[in-house]
């Protein structure tokens, strides 16, 4: 195990960006590429007010320099700075921590400016991890899986349970990880981009469609860009619940076939831009596809929030709302 000796001083706390990290395994899956050990600090326990819920994760690093990276955040600032400090000294020593802040913690100096009170798990990770692979390799193959965990033995449970199942005595945790989230967007005209773009932003995994399209890609990072039928795609693709289809080539031979893979897959989300004169000749021409009722009322035929706006942005916006909201785990059938 090596030994490090941290500033404590998280890199870009003046600008925390990493803030906007909420799936902490591809940082995860860098520091285990690069040989790094890392901090995982899991929230356990809420009480009362607080800005995240149980479950919400951060993940510490360290360079040579001695400053530490962090992935995520749990107070918007209160505590991040001394939790990266002990995760210092867990990535020093390899013991875990169990921290408590807020309301009846001994740290009487630390407060949170909700009033709440935070708990804190904080284990260090290796990076031949075996565990580690088997998480990450879940997300690839879009499984879902739970990190079980007392701070020293670590393993991977395949399926479904709540978000964060914690034992209080003998101590222990099961944090569920579902597949990332996955946006498809087919098109290429403003709306379609901007789409894509808010979609990346968001840190959605967002595939860009674009049947025919030019062979330089997009302006802007997409995690793929392919030119191919939507239907192909989405086959080859395979779709599930944590997946989103926005059909915005304004072309029903592409669109159609897309939305009724995305349907037919089990798609969390599955949305068509057009006019709502084309609604009854569309739904018309997925039943005679062979779309069920039950299929048909998920989808959106007007995605969007109505009064936001015409614009692309304003338009994709209000699409992307509507998108995080069907794929929030909160409103998922276990």
């Amino acid at each position: 195990m090596s030994t490090l000796v941290l500033t404590g001083e998280i890199e870009g706390a003046d600008w925390p960006e990493f803030g906007w990290v909420d799936d902490v395994r591809p940082a995860l899956a860098e520091a285990m590429a690069a040989g790094r050990p890392a901090a995982l600090a899991t929230l356990y326990k809420v009480a009362g007010s607080a800005p995240r819920g149980p479950g919400a994760q951060m993940l510490f690093t360290a360079g040579s320099d001695g400053a530490v990276s962090a992935n995520g955040y749990f107070s918007g600032d209160c505590i991040e700075g001394d939790v990266a400090n002990h995760a210092g000294q867990v990535l020093a020593d390899g013991r875990p921590r169990r921290l408590h802040y807020g309301m009846g913690s001994p740290w009487i100096d630390l407060r949170l400016r909700c009033g709440g009170a935070l708990h804190v798990l904080l284990e260090r990770v290796e990076p031949g991890s075996t565990t580690v692979r088997a998480l990450l390799d879940h997300a690839a193959e879009r499984r879902s899986c739970a990190w079980v965990s007392d701070g020293e033995v670590q393993e991977v449970v395949e399926g479904r349970g709540p978000l964060l199942d914690l034992a209080e005595e003998p101590f222990r945790i099961a944090r569920r990880y579902d597949p990332p989230r996955r946006l498809i967007v087919s098109g290429g005209d403003p709306g379609a981009l901007a789409a894509a773009k808010l979609g990346a932003m968001a840190q959605f995994e967002t595939i860009l469609l674009r049947p025919g399209g030019p062979h330089a890609p997009p302006p802007f990072p997409v995690s793929q860009y392919l030119r191919e039928e939507p239907a192909e795609a989405l086959a080859r693709l395979k779709v599930d619940r944590w997946t989103a289809y926005l059909g915005a080539t304004h072309e029903d031979h592409h669109d159609l076939g897309g939305c009724l893979a995305a349907l037919r897959g089990g798609a969390g989300y599955v949305g068509m831009i057009g006019a709502k004169s084309r609604a009854g000749q569309r739904l018309g021409a997925l039943e005679a596809a062979g779309a069920t009722a039950e299929e048909l009322a998920r989808l959106q035929l007007s995605p969007g929030v109505p009064g936001l706006g015409k614009s692309p942005w304003e338009v994709a916006t209000g699409i992307l709302a509507e998108i995080m909201q069907a794929l929030n785990p909160a409103r998922e059938r276990a």
